[in-house]
């Protein structure tokens, strides 16, 4: 099983009617960073989405800093482009991000299967040489009937449930540091959910900065039950997005992702935080 998409395969499949590229690049903390970057140069033929517009919902006081979108509107945005059933689509960001893994997720999510992630994304492209452009290319839209896996993602009730009764197993997708609360840019309260284990997911890339392996994925979660639900979480539901897609690599069948994640989880004033290694 493989998601990822080598820049000298994209370069063959540039000029392909059935080839829908996407740039995702973005920064949290500057959040107009991505669209001008898009619009200064990119892949020819890419098509731009943006994290907060495009591929999440409205902030509330609960549920998260990046809510799930809308399907409605994702799957109007997504026919907008180009994108149906029937179409190839390559997601790439400014390097192997998690950027690039929440479009995947939410392709998968709708259904989608035939969607990758351009392994070393928008700098490998460049290290090649390959063309870049400024100009933004017209869409032959298309209708996209969205087809939910509505199973594979789960709430804040069911994460405590699965918790207390040990029938899954929570991953904290951010960085040691944050995990252990000893640094957190972003959120008021600092650590991570009782009983989340951490994988970093930065950790799935190999020195170079590419997609490791299967073999040595499946060795970065050796730890992990195959028999139980594996929930996947983060701050907020996007870096989670490569884990998963590096445990269905890994031939890890029963992942569920936390959208609200950790923002969500500290939006319940009662709700604990623990700053130790488990």
């Amino acid at each position: 099983m493989t998601f990822r998409m080598s820049v000298d395969e994209l370069k063959e499949k540039l000029d392909s009617n059935y080839v829908v590229i996407v740039d995702v690049r973005f920064e949290l903390t500057n959040p107009n960073a991505g669209r001008k970057a898009y619009l200064k140069s990119h892949i020819p033929n890419a098509f731009y989405l943006d994290l907060n517009d495009d591929l999440a919902g409205k902030v509330e006081e609960h549920g998260g800093n990046h809510p799930l979108p809308d399907i409605n509107e994702l799957t109007e945005k997504l026919g907008s482009i180009g994108i149906n059933h029937h179409t190839t689509v390559v997601v790439y960001d400014q390097t192997n991000d998690m950027f690039s893994g929440r479009l995947w997720w939410l392709l998968h999510y709708l259904g989608h299967e035939k969607v990758y992630v351009l392994d070393g994304g928008f700098e490998s492209w460049q290290d090649k040489g390959y063309e870049v452009t400024d100009e933004q290319p017209v869409a032959d839209k298309k209708t996209f009937i969205p087809k939910p896996r509505k199973n594979e993602v789960v709430d804040i009730h069911q994460v405590k449930e699965k918790l207390k009764d040990q029938s899954a197993v929570l991953i904290d997708s951010r960085s040691k540091d944050r995990y252990l609360g000893k640094t957190e840019p972003l959120y008021k309260k600092a650590g991570h959910i009782p009983g989340a284990k951490n994988y970093f997911y930065k950790e799935v890339l190999n020195e170079q900065g590419m997609w490791k392996e299967p073999e040595e994925l499946k060795k970065h979660f050796a730890n992990l039950p195959k028999d139980k639900e594996i929930m996947v979480s983060c701050g907020s539901g996007v870096s989670a997005t490569p884990n998963i897609m590096a445990l269905k690599i890994a031939g890890f069948q029963n992942i569920k992702l936390y959208p609200g994640s950790f923002s969500d989880w500290i939006s319940y004033e009662d709700n604990p935080v623990e700053t130790k290694e488990e």
